[in-house]
């Protein structure tokens, strides 16, 4: 049985927040999977946390999509490590995105601001 519309539109409302977050961490220069991780949960007050479950495959899906690429390097403990950039199309992506967000925040504080019937 296919899944319900609702739901799907679920699972793509959290990803595409994680692609949000991922992009602007990207904003700020070219991370590793590991630092873009640790620089979302800084950045959030230890709020959110993305496993390595959902980082690594949102990263091929934005690599696949053209928003960011990457290419193998050192790190600073001597590591070889894919870093990722952001790619011109995905700067543009990101500016849509977070206006989308900015609506999306607009759009759920009229609706929790509202004086209306309360439960």
């Amino acid at each position: 049985m296919p899944p319900k519309p609702g739901y799907q539109n679920r699972i793509e409302l959290l990803q595409g927040t994680l692609d949000l977050l991922i992009l602007q961490t990207l904003q700020w220069g070219a991370q590793h999977g590991y630092a873009i991780g640790n620089a979302i949960r800084t950045h959030s007050g230890d709020l959110l946390q993305v496993e390595t479950g959902s980082l690594y495959p949102a990263l091929h899906r934005l690599e696949k999509q053209g928003w960011v690429k990457s290419e193998w390097r050192q790190t600073e403990a001597n590591q070889r490590a894919k870093f990722y950039t952001l790619t011109a199309t995905g700067k543009k992506r990101l500016l849509a995105e977070r206006d989308r967000w900015s609506q999306m925040v607009m759009a759920m504080s009229g609706v929790l601001n509202a004086a209306g019937n309360e439960a």
